[in-house]
């Protein structure tokens, strides 16, 4: 503890945010004047929350089914008020500070009224999606050490085979044996915490997304995230009154950044669209006719909207950020040249907020994802932890941000990798141009390197993705006998082309005349993209398929090489590789 009281810790966190308010799109400013506040007792839903949500009748919550309805819009005064009954009744139930409650819900309301009342109660709260099998529920249950669980309706049958002991409580149709959340708005509506809560004390569990690797869980703290995300709020250029909207499903860390804190930090709006299935247009017209003015999407709903033509849809966007995996310069191109507004690239991880980005009101460089944002110090980190101008981004212990992470529950291993020799290591591979900005190369397990040239997986999809047939593309080595490895591209087609003999040889040629000879696409293999659950591409099972081929194969269903092609291969002047 450092003394300071919640009184003097709120206003700490206010004068942070409000400074980067102040200076929204004056990068420099915001990066040399922020400092992160010094907190001692601190809750962000007693603390801020609350208190800003007093007599507030702006809209903090706004969720649409049906695009032809109004939908349903809750101010701040209500969402506190809920909240308020919400923690009154699991007190009831026996939830008590450090408790875990794992919670599995869809984008309605009792997801952020759970969320509010266990920060309110010190509840440590689990997210997990509802996209998850029973399998992994078992997992998470099991490894997480949940006390409670929350969970739709439309899901209780994934906890069916899961200890009795478990305490269960289910939202929408009732079932017996589980505990009906319904009744917590009956519940008195003024709330009274048993202790003060320290800014240090455990509020999240996440799940990593596995792209890589089995899932780890992530802590985090009263301060970590609520407090960390004013560098995602000043990254999206969030401002209060805005209405926006986050396209991410609940149960990631992507969800809490930009479906809470981000927004509610400003005091803007939270707007969801609950679709069955994704549809472009459909998601085009809502951000019209809702008049949604901040937009964060990952790069596979953007890729799918720049098939529509954007230009014929009246949005009245401000800012518009992409995150979850880097973007393409392409598509980043046809949305402005649509609306005249640029989707700025950002770089964080569930183990952090957002570090890395393109900020309001600054030159955005193209390819780039943008410079260290306030409270952030980044350095870039060879193989020996020596500073480099292209390595593993990494940030120093010695100016340890508040939003990292305490590390990763229960696997102290993990956590001492991660945080070696005075460093938390992101995995990430960046270079440092000479004007300060970060362009990203690629998880430090995707780089490879074919002919003893370094080859970064996102620079060649980049490329792939200008191509007017290719909707997606995986790069990954495949062994060859003069070269070590060679690029392969498992690709995804746009609607209205054909996979087949004709594309391959046109996407052959396209690589041959955008990319140097040593990166050139050598192999292709038309195919739907392994995904985690969250969306992230598994480059990681793509290389193990290659990994696992014989070392002459035949070809794959769906596969070509540049050799099946020989007016195409044998054009190889200059080419030394």
């Amino acid at each position: 503890m450092n003394g300071t009281t919640t009184a003097t810790a709120a206003q700490a966190f206010l004068d942070a945010r409000d400074l980067l308010l102040r200076h929204r799109s004056d990068y420099t400013s915001a990066y040399r004047e922020f400092a992160w506040p010094v907190l001692g007792e601190f809750n962000w839903a007693l603390d801020y929350f609350d208190v800003i949500a007093r007599g507030n009748d702006n809209p903090a919550l706004w969720i649409v089914d049906d695009p032809a309805s109004p939908g349903l819009k809750l101010s701040f005064a209500q969402m506190s008020e809920r909240s308020a009954r919400m923690a009154n009744f699991l007190r009831g139930l026996g939830v008590r500070r450090g408790d875990r409650l794992l919670l599995m819900l869809p984008n309605r309301v009792e997801l952020w009224d759970v969320m509010l009342a266990a920060m309110k109660l010190g509840a440590i709260v689990l997210p997990a999606t509802t996209q998850l099998s029973a399998d992994d529920v078992r997992d998470r249950v099991q490894i997480g050490g949940a006390d409670y669980v929350v969970v739709d309706s439309a899901e209780l049958s994934k906890f069916d085979a899961l200890d009795a002991n478990l305490k269960r409580i289910s939202v929408g149709t009732p079932r017996a044996g589980w505990t009906d959340l319904a009744a917590a708005y009956d519940a008195p509506a003024s709330f009274v915490a048993d202790a003060p809560t320290r800014a240090s004390d455990p509020m999240l569990l996440y799940f990593t997304s596995g792209t890589t690797s089995k899932p780890k869980l992530v802590e985090h703290t009263h301060e970590s995230y609520p407090v960390g995300h004013l560098s995602t709020m000043y990254w999206i250029g969030l401002q209060p009154g805005d209405i926006h909207w986050n396209i991410s499903s609940p149960g990631w860390a992507k969800h809490a950044w930009s479906c809470f804190f981000a927004p509610w930090n400003a005091q803007a709006c939270v707007f969801v669209f609950n679709y069955a299935r994704f549809v472009p247009k459909d998601t085009l017209d809502v951000l019209v006719n809702f008049r949604v003015t901040t937009l964060c999407a990952p790069p596979t709903v953007w890729r799918m909207l720049v098939q529509e033509p954007l230009a014929s849809y009246a949005v009245q966007l401000r800012e518009i950020v992409g995150a979850g995996e880097p973007l393409n310069p392409e598509v980043i191109e046809r949305v402005r040249h649509a609306w005249n507004v640029t989707i700025r690239d950002g770089f964080g991880q569930t183990e952090t907020t957002c570090q890395i980005g393109n900020s309001p009101g600054q030159p955005v460089v193209p390819g780039s994802m943008g410079r260290p944002l306030p409270g952030y110090t980044i350095e870039l980190v060879d193989a020996d932890d020596q500073p480099a101008t292209e390595g593993e981004i990494a940030l120093s212990l010695a100016h340890r941000p508040v939003a990292l992470m305490t590390g990763y529950a229960n696997n102290p291993d993990a956590t001492a990798h991660a945080m070696r020799n005075g460093y938390y290591h992101t995995s990430d591979v960046a270079l440092r141009r000479e004007d300060g900005y970060y362009v990203y190369v690629g998880r430090a397990d995707d780089v490879f390197k074919s002919s003893d040239y370094r080859l970064s997986p996102f620079e060649l999809e980049s490329v792939l993705i200008e191509h007017e047939a290719i909707a997606e593309a995986a790069v990954v080595p495949s062994a060859d006998p003069l070269r070590l490895s060679v690029p392969k591209a498992f690709v995804t087609v746009r609607h209205g082309f054909e996979a087949g003999p004709e594309l391959a040889r046109s996407v052959f040629a396209f690589s041959r005349e955008k990319l140097s000879p040593y990166k050139r696409i050598r192999r292709l293999q038309f195919s739907e993209l392994p995904k985690t659950i969250s969306g992230k591409i598994r480059r990681v099972e793509l290389r193990c398929r290659e990994l696992e081929r014989e070392a002459e194969p035949a070809r794959l269903p769906g596969e070509y090489w540049e050799e099946d092609f020989p007016d195409i291969s044998a054009r190889r002047e200059g080419d030394a590789s």
